[in-house]
């Protein structure tokens, strides 16, 4: 039988997955105490949800009974078009179609090439065990999991960085019963002494080496969060309409970053020739045909146009 660590790479490889790694399923006492401190400290602010079923967060054997491995991926969205400067920043990962639908149905399509590859070295489904796939969207720690998988490590600014890759990636991960012949060390720290994104953050929600404190956060206040933004962060947010990137842009990693080759990551036309005025007067008609099938639709109507309105002008 062909070893199933290294099939199940080359699987993910094909279906244009840029790292896959695999890890073996295990309670993830390490981060408890830190998450728990960060809760503690109001430092996930509106996001409530946060605080919801801390057992399954930390054990990913509460969402697949008997789950043995962790198989996470990671997929470039680095535009290779980028929106003209007059034009209100919008976060890379929401230039194309919303991930949610385009990394699940990769990882789809994985797990069934799993499965019939088994099938193909005489292993019948019964066999060959049961999973779950997730994109943002369970309580999974993505980032500690791609790490423990040996994809990257977590930097200083919190995001999953893939050496000589950058930072500008989707992660996905299989939760399966599946029990693989090799798994995979998680990866050393290699931010060194770079703080710049501590330095660059224009609200200081980067308090420090992996803490964010979101209700600072530019991101997540033009994005979860509900209601006005408070007038500190309002007058930094600049040219900001969705998201930052700010931490991620001057991380010296992704000087490696290349474009994204999935079609569906690409700006639409009617995105880049946005401009600000017509913003200014966005109906919810325009709202729907602009944003249609992005993420930016997260802040829904209402949000944006909160956002517009404290614009830089």
């Amino acid at each position: 039988m062909r070893k199933l660590s290294t099939l199940i790479k080359e699987l993910a490889r094909r279906q244009g997955f840029d790292a896959c790694g695999i890890a073996r399923v295990a309670s993830a006492d390490t981060e408890a105490a830190c998450f728990d401190r960060w809760l503690a400290e109001g430092c996930h602010s509106g996001m409530k949800y946060m605080e919801n079923h801390r057992d399954i967060r930390f054990n990913p054997e509460g969402l697949v009974e008997g789950a043995r491995s962790v198989i996470s991926v990671a997929l470039n969205y680095y535009p290779e078009k980028k929106l003209p400067a007059d034009i209100p920043h919008i976060a890379y990962y929401a230039y194309g179609k919303d991930y949610h639908q385009v990394v699940k149905e990769k990882l789809r399509r994985l797990w069934e090439s799993i499965l019939s590859s088994l099938q193909e070295d005489g292993m019948t489904l019964e066999e060959a065990s049961s999973a779950r796939i997730f994109t943002d969207s369970a309580p999974i720690l993505e980032r500690y999991w791609a790490w423990k998988a040996g994809i990257g490590f977590i930097g200083k600014n919190t995001n999953l960085i893939i050496p000589r890759k950058g930072s500008f990636f989707f992660l996905g991960e299989i939760v399966t019963t599946l029990e693989v012949d090799e798994y995979d060390e998680p990866q050393k720290n290699r931010c060194g002494n770079c703080t710049r994104c501590l330095k660059a953050c224009p609200t200081g929600a980067l308090e420090g080496e992996q803490r964010l404190n979101a209700s600072r956060c530019l991101s997540y206040l033009t994005i979860e969060h509900k209601g006005e933004i408070p007038a500190e962060q309002a007058g930094k947010l600049g040219n900001r309409l969705y998201g930052c990137d700010t931490c991620q842009l001057v991380c010296p990693w992704n000087r490696f970053a290349v474009p994204t080759k999935e079609d569906e990551f690409r700006p639409s036309e009617a995105l880049l020739s946005l401009k600000k005025e017509q913003l200014r007067m966005l109906t919810k008609e325009e709202y729907n045909r602009i944003f249609a099938h992005s993420a930016v639709k997260r802040a829904k109507y209402e949000g944006l146009l909160r956002t517009i309105r404290n614009l830089k002008e």
